[in-house]
């Protein structure tokens, strides 16, 4: 019998890691191959691990809620195919020359070593993942010191962000060790540090509770978003402008070609598609709102990626990523909508699909809601709420004067860091959303 080891697979820019919610498969069952083994999360997606082959499970390496580091060996297949080395093959009696041998020696050197760093660690009552523990070995972090740093992975795990936080944090003179001989040069390229994480804010008094008030834990999402809007706000100090646009001329055109597209393209057009043309638009006139901070360095995207958030069954929020959307037509943004929407409800995301956003849209008035003041989806810099269109009666300028006429309005709002995004720009900006709009064609051809 041959043992294949399954490991965390690569799941998209930037996931490094993920947390093991369920083994959907335990010691001793038997597995088809592409069969799930386990469901993994991470950050907003859950997702499966299916085997690329048929066997047996005869080993678990990390248990339920633990996080594993993408690459790592999460469990043992045996199989029956037989792929051991044919110890009878000349090849095999082959002796290594010195050069070979010398080489063996080194590796086994460092692996010694690598077990050591992290054997190190291994006195403390917490958990750490063996990304974080290279690290810590790496910079010469004592276990004293890992010890103290908080954690804001789940259960208060540390991540390697909370690391890496600390790491530029720490005074030149706290490390153990001595500094690395080879001082840098001029011709040292730079590296733009990743934005550290925001410290958690407790509450300052406990909440009390009476006989018949109901406990209800947050699930792992709700956790998740919570502790990401708490370091938005802590991070970005939030400015909202609004605008008022007039959508009578999207809504009657909508009205014209809802029926024919559905039956030409098998799709429902929704509103969304025109909004995220229209930001995309704005946002080619206004770069500076496509950007990102680090530090004190403001990171110009040359992408232009707009999530557009979705409520799911749960009442939980995720946020989809249209990739490039500036290049997408009407109709290719509408399949991208519709199919990223239908995924997120049925937790059929990628985890590459929630990522790379560089601007996000967020639909309130599908609650009904006129107007909002959304929270920034860090590390972007605005979010644009669009409220329900409702008929209001206007003020028109004609050519012969001004007349009074019901028209389908609608309230945008844009919140802004104000940081890198003034009241200049962010107004500007929501209100080149608003001409596009106004400006529609109802005419248009699809």
């Amino acid at each position: 019998m041959a043992q294949y080891e399954l490991v965390l697979p690569k799941m998209g820019e930037s996931v490094a890691e993920a947390t093991i919610i369920k083994w959907v498969k335990q010691l001793g069952d038997s597995i088809d191959m592409d069969e799930s083994v386990l469901e993994i999360a991470t950050d907003k997606v859950d997702s499966e691990v299916p085997s690329p082959t048929a066997g047996k499970l005869i080993k678990q390496f990390f248990k339920e809620n633990e996080v594993v580091q993408v690459g790592d060996v999460i469990a043992l297949i045996e199989t029956e195919a037989n792929t051991s080395i044919d110890t009878d093959s000349s090849d095999a009696n082959i002796k290594p020359t010195k050069e070979e041998a010398k080489t063996k020696k080194v590796a086994e050197a460092e692996s010694l070593k690598s077990l050591d760093d992290h054997t190190k660690y291994s006195d403390s009552a917490r958990f750490y993942s063996p990304l974080v523990k290279s690290i810590a070995a790496g910079e010469h972090i004592s276990l004293s010191e890992l010890d103290q740093i908080q954690g804001t992975g789940i259960e208060g795990r540390v991540t390697k962000q909370d690391v890496l936080h600390f790491i530029k944090q720490r005074s030149p003179g706290s490390k153990e060790a001595e500094p690395s001989a080879v001082p840098p040069t001029a011709s040292s390229k730079r590296v733009i540090e990743p934005v550290p994480e925001a410290p958690q804010i407790k509450p300052a008094v406990a909440v009390s509770t009476s006989g018949g008030d109901e406990i209800v834990e947050m699930d792992r999402m709700r956790k998740l978003i919570a502790d990401h809007m708490v370091m938005s706000k802590h991070t970005s100090p939030h400015v909202t402008s609004f605008v008022e646009a007039d959508v009578t001329n999207v809504v009657k055109w909508r009205n014209r070609v809802k029926t024919t597209f559905e039956q030409r393209q098998g799709e429902k057009i929704t509103f969304t598609p025109v909004f995220i043309e229209a930001v995309s638009k704005a946002i080619r006139d206004f770069p500076m709102i496509n950007v990102m901070v680090n530090g004190t360095q403001i990171i110009k995207k040359r992408d232009i990626n707009i999530g557009m958030a979705a409520a799911l069954p749960s009442g939980n929020l995720i946020v989809p990523v249209i990739k490039n959307a500036d290049q997408l037509s009407l109709i290719g943004l509408t399949k991208s909508v519709n199919d990223l929407a239908k995924r997120a409800r049925q937790s059929k995301l990628k985890p590459d699909e929630t990522q790379g956003g560089t601007f996000t849209l967020t639909n309130v008035g599908s609650f009904g809601n006129v107007m909002g003041t959304p929270i920034i989806n860090q590390p972007q810099v605005a979010i644009l709420a669009v409220g329900a269109i409702k008929k209001k009666p206007a003020v028109i300028e004609t050519e012969y004067g001004d007349v009074i006429a019901i028209r389908h309005m609608m309230f945008l709002s844009l919140s802004y860091d104000h940081r890198v995004v003034d009241g200049s720009l962010g107004g500007s900006f929501i209100r080149k959303v608003a001409d596009y709009l106004e400006a529609w064609d109802i005419n248009r051809e699809i």
